[in-house]
């Protein structure tokens, strides 16, 4: 049972991200249909919980090497994914792409930090 409020706590942080960059990066788009995003916050939590761990063992060196920061690239492989699996997601531009990642990854930080701070209080 708590994997499964888990899934549904990150699908939650990924659907008030992906909202944050379509509201705030130029280029970066998403149909406002709540079910489409509900479906769209669903196929990027897949992504994250499934692709993204085996990309990060696949490029651990360069995560390694770069101290951390490579794996900003490896977000942006997986929004570009989400741009691609998706219609409900358009990213024109590689300037586009690098700021809604950069907006992506700070809100799910964000976020991830103050609901881990607040349960551990309780």
């Amino acid at each position: 049972m708590r994997f499964l409020s888990r899934i549904i706590f990150y699908c939650l942080i990924n659907l008030t991200a992906l909202i944050a960059a379509a509201q705030f990066v130029p280029g970066f788009s998403i149909n406002s249909n709540i079910e489409s995003l509900l479906i769209l916050a669903g196929i990027f939590t897949f992504i994250n919980l499934l692709i993204k761990p085996i990309l990060k063992l696949v490029f651990s060196p360069f995560i390694f090497i770069s101290l951390g920061l490579f794996s900003l690239v490896i977000n942006a492989i997986i929004l570009k994914l989400l741009d691609i699996w998706s219609i409900n997601v358009t990213i024109s531009g590689i300037q586009a792409l690098i700021y809604s990642t950069l907006l992506i990854t700070a809100v799910n930080l964000l976020l991830t930090f103050i609901a881990k701070s607040s349960f551990k209080e309780e």
